[in-house]
């Protein structure tokens, strides 16, 4: 992406980790040397409800706008049921790119890809082959990643193995994997 300052909204369900993969990007583009938040959206959830969290990336300069992301960059969808139910598009911006986890061809989405960039994963095969669990948040992160460049895929190694240490190294397979995988479509530009 070619803009100082990205904005990322996940939309999840409780467990699949959205709130681990928003604080996970955050530290790894500080340990870039950028500027970034990570946070999540949710009151009483419980596992398996709709979950929001957020990141802010700024390449130069501090970030000091606190508030929930309204008009994202980037839209992440941990869970393809979403899509049905939610408005996860909701304020992406024109141009904007929506991450989808699904086993479903990029076709599979003409109405996302009139207005915005597509990118598709299988990320819970991925999770269940790697991790032998279907949580996908390394796998969206290697997804998302190969969408957007936000962040060098080699900064998210340190990240992972704080937060899984002895499983640090499958999560690290996962997430380059899931990256390799990725399917993008680019919206297609008129002039």
């Amino acid at each position: 992406m070619d803009s100082e300052l990205i904005e990322i909204r996940w939309h999840g369900r409780g467990g699949q980790g959205a709130v681990t993969s928003a604080e996970l990007i955050a530290q790894a583009a500080i340990a870039e040397g950028k500027f970034a938040q990570g946070f999540p959206s949710f009151g009483p959830e419980r596992r398996g409800a709709p979950v929001m969290a957020y990141n802010r990336i700024n390449q130069h300069h501090p970030i000091r706008n606190r508030a929930g992301i309204t008009q994202p960059d980037v839209v992440v969808v941990l869970d393809p049921s979403l899509l049905a139910i939610g408005k996860v598009t909701s304020g992406l911006k024109d141009g904007g790119t929506v991450v989808i986890n699904t086993s479903k061809a990029i076709e599979a989405f003409p109405e996302l890809s009139e207005r915005w960039n597509v990118a598709i994963i299988d990320a819970t095969r991925i999770a269940r082959e790697e991790l032998g669990v279907p949580i996908v948040n390394t796998t969206m992160l290697g997804a998302l990643l190969k969408a957007t460049g936000a962040i060098d895929i080699s900064a998210m190694t340190e990240p992972l193995k704080g937060r899984f240490g002895r499983l640090a190294d499958k999560n690290i397979k996962a997430l380059k994997r899931a990256f390799e995988e990725t399917q993008v479509k680019e919206l297609k530009t008129v002039g």
